[in-house]
């Protein structure tokens, strides 16, 4: 079955809506790719009108700021400290927006959406 993501066919009172429209490929979601700890890995998947989307699966590597000295450098991942959205994601390393994460120059949290976006930006904490 696919994931479909359009609006309920019950209203918040329990009664039905009128079908005003079918269902539609645009309509359709697809899982989410979990990006996770490791050398880098993507995947490319066709979106409507012919675009691109660049699927993150694996990263070792972070674009990391630093607010004191206004620079930005790329640095390796160790691994992930913190997970407000899942604490189960810390144990899996998987990275979503909000983590907390261990790199070689200290802690960061990761502004970003690393699996819809093809890599990771952080601030150092």
């Amino acid at each position: 079955m696919a994931i479909f993501q359009d609006k309920s066919k019950r209203k918040p009172t329990g009664g039905r809506y009128k079908a005003k429209s079918y269902k539609r490929n645009a309509r359709i979601g697809r899982l989410p790719s979990m990006t996770v700890v490791g050398d880098k890995k993507t995947r490319t998947i066709r979106t409507i009108g012919g675009n691109k989307k660049i699927r993150l699966l694996k990263i070792n590597k972070v674009n990391l700021f630093n607010k004191k000295t206004k620079k930005a450098t790329t640095t390796d991942l160790k691994t992930i400290l913190e997970n407000p959205a899942n604490a189960h994601f810390v144990r899996r390393n998987i990275l979503t927006k909000g983590a907390i994460i261990d790199t070689s120059k200290g802690k960061a949290k990761i502004t970003n959406r690393p699996s819809q976006e093809g890599f990771v930006n952080a601030v150092l904490k």
